[in-house]
């Protein structure tokens, strides 16, 4: 945002509003985290303030100020429907695209609320007045700090916003292992904790709470789904909906998977194929200079980042899989050459 947007935007925020927050399909941490943490900024403005998720999410960021409040669109739909007719500022977080949000971005497309894009993936689609994007953040919940900063605010910072954006940062960086975690973002998670962010805490919830489900699974997939193609530096899982049923899968249960793929000595290109909802969905991660991103964009209905991406595919698993497999002689010279 320039000088004038962000004067306009203060202008807008000055009085209260009828405000809903949006984030992408199946939320994750930097979804919830960025939504919820300024959720707890908004209110603080005395707005009245609704969050809405296409679908559900993880159980284990059900802790989060605020998620009491949250509406999934796929439960709740009326109640959404009107809280996004009523709106007067509308905040899209953490996605490029209307079509990420599924049929809520129908609802949202239609709506005549001001609209506000805060986000970091890469080629954002125009359907926003504002827009507080940067493809080097490490995450939407840093964008939401720079927001609350640029809004003269930052004495707002309470401990239920700083544990929504360390979460987000948290695990969006992977724990603060991916190259996308820069210096600003260690001064920022210094200033969330010094704000009340719960940094032991945030790490047992998210990452300590597994079920005996989710840890078979995790062992099923290590030992008997993964696949290694060391000629094209690839590697990947898949699971079925009947394999994640003999295991009692939940929503957030597979999450972390594709990077054990990644993390195999010499391996450039991760993939992680899964069945739900009657579609096969994809994530993709790589090292070095190999564009995930393109790679989804081009051949599975998705996008993302450089290094991180996701889409989906219609097809059968078998014939999803014997696709990419029939993809990658193409790419062989570009991930020989991934540094």
């Amino acid at each position: 945002m320039n000088t004038k947007q962000v004067k306009e935007v203060k202008s807008l925020l000055n009085k209260p509003k009828n405000i809903v927050i949006v984030t992408h399909w199946s939320p994750d941490g930097d979804a919830m985290g960025s939504s919820l943490g300024l959720y707890n900024y908004l209110i603080q403005k005395k707005h009245k303030v609704t969050v809405i998720t296409p679908n559900d999410y993880p159980s284990f960021l059900f802790w989060l100020a605020g998620n009491n409040k949250v509406i999934d669109f796929s439960k709740k739909t009326k109640s959404a429907k009107t809280a996004v007719a009523k709106a007067d500022l509308i905040f899209c977080l953490d996605f490029n695209s209307l079509k990420r949000i599924d049929s809520l971005g129908v609802e949202v497309a239609k709506s005549n609320a001001i609209k506000f894009m805060i986000d970091h993936h890469l080629q954002p689609e125009d359907f926003a007045q504002y827009m507080l994007h940067d493809i080097k953040a490490c995450s939407t919940c840093e964008l939401i700090y720079d927001f609350i900063k640029l809004m003269g605010d930052k004495k707002a910072l309470n401990k239920n916003i700083a544990n929504c954006l360390y979460t987000g940062i948290m695990t969006d960086t992977g724990s603060f292992r991916y190259p996308s975690t820069t210096s600003k973002t260690h001064r920022i998670i210094a200033e969330l904790i010094d704000a009340g962010a719960e940094n032991g805490d945030i790490h047992n919830r998210i990452y300590d709470g597994n079920t005996e489900g989710k840890i078979k699974l995790l062992g099923f997939s290590l030992s008997e789904k993964l696949t290694v193609m060391k000629d094209f530096k690839t590697a990947f899982f898949s699971l079925t909906a009947a394999e994640l049923k003999k295991y009692n899968y939940q929503k957030g249960d597979t999450e972390g998977v594709v990077n054990y793929a990644l993390s195999i000595e010499g391996i450039r290109f991760a993939a992680f194929f899964v069945e739900r909802d009657g579609i096969i969905k994809t994530s993709f991660r790589s090292k070095g200079t190999f564009d995930v991103n393109l790679f989804a964009r081009t051949h599975f209905t998705g996008g993302g980042h450089k290094n991180a991406a996701g889409g989906m595919s219609e097809l059968t698993m078998e014939k999803t899989i014997n696709k990419f497999v029939d993809l990658l002689p193409a790419y062989k010279k570009q991930l020989n050459s991934s540094k």
